[in-house]
């Protein structure tokens, strides 16, 4: 497999480990059960994206996909905690949670615009990342 697939992989498996970091972190300040709810499905969607990573990642490489680095996970952190001190309101969850999955939304369309010959499995798992987020983005709205 060479590099571009490789890099793909990663790169999807550490937006959805990002987006489960995310959730992780706001979960306990989400009050709305119906929120709760949206983001445990979502966390699974990404939990999904990520194995399907896993399992192929391990047909091509020894080596395990890259997640977020600790960094990041740090300043994810702060960032939520920081954001949600004085509103923790379901709005302002759904619009950090937004805000970070139109970053992996832009990554992934520019991941496959810049990708025109990726493997078919790499290709599946990139385009059903993207629209997984782009359908996240429209189901958050509703809690804005």
């Amino acid at each position: 497999m060479d590099n571009n697939n490789l890099n793909v992989l990663d790169e999807v498996n550490k937006g959805a480990t990002m987006g489960m970091d995310a959730i992780e972190f706001v979960s306990d300040k989400v009050k709305d059960d119906s929120l709760k709810n949206t983001l445990d499905i979502e966390y699974n969607k990404y939990k999904d994206i990520s194995r399907r990573v896993n399992e192929v990642y391990s047909n091509y490489s020894d080596k395990e996909p890259h997640e977020t680095n600790a960094m990041n996970k740090m300043m994810t952190w702060y960032g939520v905690q920081m954001k949600t001190m004085t509103d923790q309101s379901s709005s302002k969850i759904s619009e950090l949670l937004m805000q970070g999955t139109n970053m992996g939304i832009i990554e992934g369309r520019r991941l496959i615009n810049h990708n025109d010959n990726l493997n078919k499995d790499v290709k599946s798992i990139l385009h059903d990342f993207v629209t997984m987020q782009e359908d996240s983005v429209e189901t958050l709205k509703k809690y804005l």
